[in-house]
Formats: C-alpha cells, sequence, structure tokens
C-alpha cells in the first residue's frame, strides 16, 4: 500500500507532528494522509475465491489486555451470578419469551404492562446509541458476552493446548497424524463442555434459576421440552465459539453495523496517528544516501499489530467496521515503540478530530441530542414505573355477545368476565365490588373470593343486576374495585352496563 504526508502549503513530503509552532491545534489538519482506500471493498475473513480466511490471531499482551482480563473475570462472575440473584423474591433478569413475562432489574412486567417494559427497551437502545456516539464501540470489545466468552475463555484454553499462533496454523495445516487429533480432540472436548455450562446459563435467563433446577433434579425424561432447548443453545454457542467465532461480529451483529451511522468525528476509538507514524518504513542499519535522506515516521511497519487483531484488520488503514476495539494492537504497538526507544501511543484510543486538530474531546450536538431525549425517556420511565403500575391489575369486560337480561322481580342483569394478574411474589384474596353499591348488586359465579398464587392470574365471571331507575342511557358507566382482605382497594376498572334503547 502506498501512502504518504502532504504539506498543504508547500507541497513537500514530510514527516510532522500535524501541530503549529506554538503549539495550538490548527482548526483545519495542516497535513492530508493518502492511503489506497481499495482495503474497503472486501473483508479480511473471505478470500478472493470467496472461501474462509481463517484468522490466526497472535496472543496479546500488555497494560490493556491485563486490564480487560480483569474485567472479563469481573464479567464472567457476573453472568453466572446474575440468575440466582433475587429483588423481592424475583429474578433480577428474566426474558420468558415463551410466557411473555419479562423482569428487569426484579421488576415483572406481564401483558397489561407492555407499554412499560417497550419504554424501557427504547430507553436502553437510546442509552446504547449515546454512550457509542461517544465512547464508540468500546462495548464490543470489552464487555460484549460474545467477546469475553471467544477471547477470555475459548481462544485462551485455544492458546493452552495448540499454542500460539504460529504453531496452530502450522498444526491446522499438517495432517491428521496422533499429535493433531489428540489436541483437536481435548480442545474440543472441553470446548463442548464450556458450551454446554453456557446453554444452561443461557436457559436460566428465559425460564428462571428455580425451573431450571426443577429440570436438572427431575431428569430430561421429565421436562424433554427444557432439556431440548439447553441441547440447541449448546449446540448453537459451541459452533459460534469453535468455527463462526469473528464472523458473528462482523456478519450476524446488528450492532456493528450501526457504527457507520452512530460514530461522528469526535467519537473515541482505537486509531493509528497517521501524522506521527508516516509514511512507515522499516529501519535498516546500514542505509545509502537516498534512503538516509528520506524521512520515516514512527511505524516501522512491523504489522505486529495486524497480527494480533482478532478480527483480521489493518488499523493502520482508519476506521472499519470490523474493528471491535479490543485494544490488542495498541498494546503490540506500545512494545515496539518501548523497544525502539520512541513515545507509546501510536495507536490510541483517540477520536478522527484529535488526531487531526489536537484538540481534546468536544461535545457534537447530536450528543447534546441524544442526552436530552434519554432524560427526557428516563424520566417518563420512572414516572411510570412509580406510578403507572400496580401489584395487582384487573381487566373487567362485560361480555361479548349478550345482551341484557330482565328479572322477575323487574331489574336488569348484565354479565361480565374478569382476569386478575398478582405480580407480587405473595399468595392474595381479593373480592371484586362496585365502587358505588347504590349503582346495584354484584353477584359472583362460583366462589365468592378470589385466590391469587403469587405472580399468578385467575379469571371468571359475575353479574351485575341494576335497578332501570339508575339507566343514564342505553350504556351506562359502572365503576369497579378490586379489594384485599382488609378491604383495602388494590386496583379499579371501568365498564358499561347494557340497557334497552330509550331507558333514560
Amino acid at each position: 500500500m502506498s501512502s504518504s504526508i502532504k504539506d498543504s502549503t508547500t507541497g513537500n513530503e514530510g514527516q510532522s507532528t500535524g501541530r503549529s509552532p506554538e503549539g495550538e491545534a490548527p482548526d483545519i489538519p495542516v497535513f492530508e494522509w493518502e492511503r489506497d482506500e481499495s482495503f474497503r471493498d472486501s473483508i479480511g475473513t473471505v478470500a478472493e475465491d470467496g472461501k474462509r480466511n481463517w484468522i490466526y490471531a497472535k496472543m496479546p499482551k500488555g497494560r490493556l489486555y491485563n486490564k480487560r482480563k480483569i474485567v472479563s473475570a469481573i464479567l464472567l462472575v457476573l453472568f453466572f451470578v446474575t440468575p440466582f440473584i433475587k429483588v423481592n423474591g424475583n429474578p433480577l433478569f428474566l426474558f420468558n419469551i415463551i410466557e411473555r413475562r419479562f423482569i428487569l432489574f426484579g421488576i415483572p412486567f406481564w401483558t397489561q404492562d407492555f407499554h412499560l417494559f417497550v419504554l424501557a427497551f427504547l430507553t436502553m437502545v437510546v442509552f446504547i446509541i449515546l454512550f457509542s456516539v461517544i465512547f464508540g464501540r468500546i462495548w464490543c470489545g470489552w464487555a460484549c458476552p460474545q467477546t469475553v466468552f471467544m477471547e477470555m475463555v475459548f481462544r485462551r484454553i485455544e492458546y493452552w493446548i495448540e499454542g500460539d499462533a504460529n504453531r496452530q496454523r502450522k498444526l491446522n495445516a499438517g495432517p491428521w497424524n496422533a499429535e493433531r487429533i489428540r489436541k483437536k480432540g481435548i480442545k474440543w472436548s472441553i470446548f463442548a463442555l464450556f458450551s454446554f455450562l453456557i446453554g444452561n446459563l443461557a436457559l436460566t435467563y428465559i425460564v428462571g434459576v428455580d425451573e431450571w433446577k426443577d429440570m436438572v433434579m427431575a431428569g430430561p425424561a421429565a421436562r424433554p421440552g427444557l432439556f431440548t432447548t439447553t441441547m440447541a443453545f449448546s449446540a448453537i454457542f459451541f459452533f459460534v465459539f469453535a468455527y463462526f467465532r469473528e464472523q458473528a461480529c462482523i456478519v450476524v451483529c446488528p450492532y456493528g453495523r450501526l457504527q457507520g451511522v452512530l460514530l461522528t468525528k469526535e467519537s473515541m476509538l482505537v486509531a493509528y496517528d497517521y501524522l506521527r507514524g508516516e509514511p512507515r518504513g522499516r529501519r535498516k542499519k546500514k542505509q545509502n544516501e537516498n534512503e538516509a535522506a528520506k524521512p520515516l515516521g514512527d511505524c516501522v511497519d512491523c504489522k505486529l499489530c495486524v497480527q494480533v487483531c482478532p478480527t483480521g484488520i489493518d488499523i493502520r488503514n482508519g476506521t472499519q467496521m470490523e474493528c471491535v476495539n479490543c485494544t490488542a494492537c495498541i498494546d503490540a504497538c506500545d512494545e515496539v515503540m518501548t523497544k525502539l526507544d520512541r513515545p507509546t501511543g501510536l495507536i490510541r484510543v483517540t477520536s478522527e478530530q484529535q488526531l487531526a486538530t489536537g484538540k481534546g474531546f468536544k461535545a457534537s450536538p447530536r450528543v447534546f441530542a441524544y442526552t436530552g431525549v434519554l432524560a427526557i425517556m428516563l424520566t417518563i420511565l420512572v414516572f411510570g414505573l412509580t406510578t403507572g403500575r400496580n401489584d395487582v391489575e384487573a381487566t373487567i369486560l362485560r361480555q361479548s355477545g349478550m345482551l341484557f337480561r330482565e328479572m322477575e322481580d323487574g331489574r336488569l342483569n348484565n354479565q361480565y368476565t374478569y382476569q386478575i394478574v398478582n405480580k407480587t411474589m405473595q399468595p392474595m384474596e381479593l373480592d371484586i365490588r362496585l365502587a358505588d353499591p347504590d349503582m346495584g348488586e354484584l353477584q359472583m359465579i362460583g366462589p365468592q373470593t378470589i385466590q391469587l398464587e403469587a405472580q399468578g392470574m385467575a379469571k371468571g365471571a359475575f353479574f351485575v343486576l341494576m335497578e332501570k331507575d339508575k339507566l343514564k342511557g342505553r350504556m351506562t358507566k359502572i365503576r369497579f374495585e378490586v379489594q384485599d382482605t382488609e378491604a383495602e382497594t388494590v386496583d379499579r376498572a371501568k365498564s358499561n352496563f347494557l340497557g334497552p334503547i330509550g331507558s333514560y
């Protein structure tokens, strides 16, 4: 790849820091880097013939990698411990799509709370957008479960069994001898075991840890559906971590493809300082006069930043969709710069604006706009969770397809159906009553008291009998109260009472 830095004022090629003599950052970059952009026509994981280009990433090391190991260890503990954490008897998180039950931070969301769940989800999306606009794709490289498991669990197991990148490449290129069969067998067995553990972990986030324990204790034959789901999860995770790998981030994950829309020139990302590094080139102990006269940047073109990249890109080409900001290239470059007695940070976490102008971070109007939207949505969400949500949700409807009936005593009769949801972890005994007893009489069909289990739901029916002189038209508004054993109203509902035409 041919690249150079040109002085836009003199037209001469040369090395520069991109800063003015007084040390102030100019508004417009002094130097412009010319580079070949043809690399954007393809991705590093696909060869020219369309086949998979397997990535052999060199094992990273350095201060940032050590920090990533600490962060990953904490996240792994949280991933496995979170399903066992309960708040007021509820799991901290639950995503039961089949039964349409969702729990966020210990707060259960039922079908009746779907509007609040959607609001919470949209708030999270806006937060992710705001986070990405400011910090770029740092989530992908440091906190995403796919990256944490791939880089800090499965790839480390691979390094331990098969060795570093060169040994892995040599092993896979060789014949299926005893050594290759032994190493592959051990690696895939351990991969299968960890995939099975992660499959069980994923199930606990869907059905809850109590349901998962019942499946384990009862055995596969007693819970074939859950067992099949667990094995399907395990097979998917084994496929992803043993074969699909970085393709999940490059091809499948929609978040990575959103970066082209979300990132701005002020977004923080892993970037190569082309003003300092270009023109790149290897240093020779003996140089001729022409080579000695040609100034070189700090990049010695060792390509270690490419060798450690888990997605196979060259960070020196600029911001790319495949980059997950894992910072492995920073550690590799800093190690080389230290050995050459040059300043570290040739590759660092910065922004395109800072690289070009030397200015510090400055929030763009987009950041302020997203922050304002997020603040408004958080306010609405908190208000909805604190005031717009009850522990008991009652739905009362007049029986569809049925007209009124006139009783022998002259009163009119309407039939209603009810559905009551108990969102708490405590059983309840409830009664349905008319908010205004003078409007008529309520007669339950079946037991007079409604028994509700913890997080249970009850359905039933009742009659309302009303005097004709109470009617206020063809449809008369009628209100109900759901009360507990202490006569405290836990929810209210409204409906209509149907009367004959002209009954007013």
